[in-house]
């Protein structure tokens, strides 16, 4: 079940068009996406690297920088602690990479996520001090470590913080957030209540990005040269979901154009083995091809292998580290289906069907791929769900959340009964006694706000847009605001009481329906469906009956009326160029 929604989004969009010369179309779009501060709607516009932020207004980011810079002239090894994600690899890659070229003594660390789980730990710490380590550096991690960075200073070991996760809270007795504080010597982390830096919604390899810029600067090395390093934040940015809009636009749009023509021998060879290698690689192809087959190497192997072809010059090694990564994502996505399947089968077979909050317990999941099921679920059921399973230190879980519903300080709330966790509004790790899942469950549904009508899908529509109105002309404007993810969704544009002059099913696989219409007033365009035909064919038979559903495929005039949400595009075919509309989603009119 789900209720369209035309966005009213209240802007002066026909001064912006004026002010910004652009059309009152594409105005009315940057609005629907809360893109009205004049400042955003510039480097939204003029996404030009001139446009990107200065490094040294981010809080401690000068500090860091400079203690960077004193322990690279004085020699003192240096050791970078990142994550095994996507964000966490490029974040090591980049850092890594930035000192080295000032000239530093620097190794890295990944922690594995089945034996270590996430951020730096007390192992780690204290194998650095046994090292002859001066100073760590995490990256993607150490907002929420507390007790490890006193460890670290109890030791005798400087600590740079960059990160840009959520910050740690307590709540205290009168109800008031608490934020806890770290004895780190430098905490790099636009989301600190107290850093003036103008955009928070950086992801870790981008703060490491900023911090590079400036530590370049001091060794004189050109500002140009960190430019280089773009396409690596390009992909970091992509794969952590983080909105792209402003800095995060302009580093994605950069970041695409380098890596279509990357140098990088170990991404070349990943390009080439998931398969993209003739394609214009974009959002799409970061996003589901590249970025899970990095990711891959964390989930169920080593991160390193990961980072190793990043940092590769050999190209039979790239090659050979390349095939394993895809052959790991294989792996994985076999995994998830069939752990999506197991969960499925609990929520509809249990009382957990009738929650707001699904918490699922699957001790036989891969804890690696918690994370990926539970957005899928939640994505099935449109519920905040967390996904548990058996570790090996005890139960962990990752749950991914819907939007109104902040599940870091919802499972604040809860922290009495859980060992660790983190995460930010949309998404958070966890650990917890298995004695202490059903409360867990049961304190999180009985503390929650959500409605019943909360629980209803939304989809929000920019605009009615008539058949008629679209053209090359409409369709190149679109393209100015590529590219599309979040804080920047793709248009959704609607059409009403449409007639269905024929349908086609096309495809190797029948995945595919092609259906000629037309609406009132007589203007007709192709359109294409890549989704559940079966369901579509039976959603006409309960409403209309067979008779009319064979009309549809024989091109006969039939009495069915169909809205459509779609995006306009163009299709290419044997040298023929015509416009068509890319079906979304379809209502079957009574």
């Amino acid at each position: 079940m789900e209720r369209w929604f035309i966005k009213n989004k209240v802007a002066d969009y026909k001064k912006i068009a004026r002010d910004f010369k652009i059309s009152e179309f594409l105005s009315k779009l940057l609005v629907n996406r809360d893109i009205i501060d004049y400042n955003l709607i510039d480097s939204f516009i003029s996404s030009s690297l001139d446009r990107l932020h200065d490094p040294s207004l981010m809080k401690d980011l000068l500090k860091g920088a400079d203690i960077i810079r004193d322990k690279i002239i004085n020699k003192r090894k240096i050791r970078i602690v990142g994550d095994y994600d996507v964000d966490g690899v490029i974040s090591i890659y980049l850092l890594y990479t930035g000192i080295k070229k000032c000239g530093g003594n620097v190794d890295y660390v990944i922690p594995s996520r089945i034996n270590d789980g996430y951020g730096i730990n007390n192992e780690i710490v204290r194998e650095a001090e046994k090292d002859g380590i001066d100073t760590i550096i995490t990256c993607d991690n150490g907002i929420a470590a507390i007790e490890q960075i006193k460890l670290a200073k109890e030791l005798g070991l400087t600590v740079i913080v960059t990160d840009h996760h959520d910050l740690p809270f307590v709540v205290d007795e009168a109800g008031e957030k608490k934020y806890l504080s770290t004895e780190a010597d430098a905490v790099i982390n636009p989301k600190q209540k107290d850093c003036n830096y103008p955009f928070k919604g950086l992801c870790g390899a981008a703060v490491v990005f900023k911090l590079i810029q400036k530590l370049y600067f001091i060794f004189e090395l050109p500002l140009e040269s960190t430019y280089c390093l773009l396409e690596y934040t390009a992909i970091a940015t992509i794969c952590d979901v983080v909105d792209l809009i402003d800095e995060n636009r302009i580093i994605v749009k950069k970041g695409l154009e380098l890596l279509n023509n990357t140098e990088n021998i170990g991404l070349k060879a990943l390009i080439k083995e998931t398969g993209v290698e003739d394609k214009e690689i974009g959002v799409y192809h970061i996003g589901f091809i590249i970025g899970p087959s990095i990711n891959a190497s964390g989930r169920l192997d080593s991160a390193l292998k990961a980072l190793e072809l990043l940092l590769s010059n050999d190209l039979d090694h790239a090659n050979l580290l390349a095939k394993e990564l895809r052959e790991l994502n294989e792996e994985r996505k076999q995994m998830t289906i069939d752990g999506v399947e197991k969960i499925i089968n609990i929520i509809e077979n249990s009382e957990i069907k009738k929650d707001k909050i699904l918490v699922i317990y699957e001790p036989e999941i891969h804890e690696s791929i918690a994370g990926i099921i539970a957005g899928r679920i939640k994505e099935k059921y449109n519920r905040p769900t967390i996904v548990l399973t058996q570790g090996k230190d005890g139960v962990k879980g990752s749950g991914r959340s819907i939007e109104g519903y902040n599940m870091f300080e919802e499972i604040s709330e809860c922290k009495d009964l859980l060992l660790k966790f983190g995460g930010h509004p949309m998404a958070a790790g966890l650990s917890l006694e298995e004695t202490n899942i059903s409360q867990f469950r049961k304190k999180l549904n009985e503390n929650t706000s959500l409605t019943d009508d909360d629980l209803i899908s939304r989809i929000y529509i920019d605009m009615q847009l008539p058949l008629e109105y679209i053209s090359f002309k409409l369709i190149d404007e679109l393209k100015l605001l590529e590219p599309f993810g979040k804080g920047n969704n793709k248009p959704i544009f609607g059409e009403k009481n449409l007639k269905i002059n024929r349908g086609f099913v096309l495809g190797a696989n029948k995945n595919v329906l092609k259906l000629i219409l037309e609406n009132e007033n007589r203007k007709i365009i192709e359109g294409i469906f890549f989704g559940d035909i079966m369901t579509f064919e039976n959603r006409i038979n309960e409403i209309y009956g067979k008779g009319e559903l064979d009309k549809i495929y024989k091109g006969i005039g039939n009495n069915i009326k169909l809205d459509i949400l779609f995006y306009p595009s163009v299709n290419e075919y044997n040298g023929n160029t015509n416009l068509q509309v890319t079906i979304q989603n379809y209502r079957i009119n009574k």
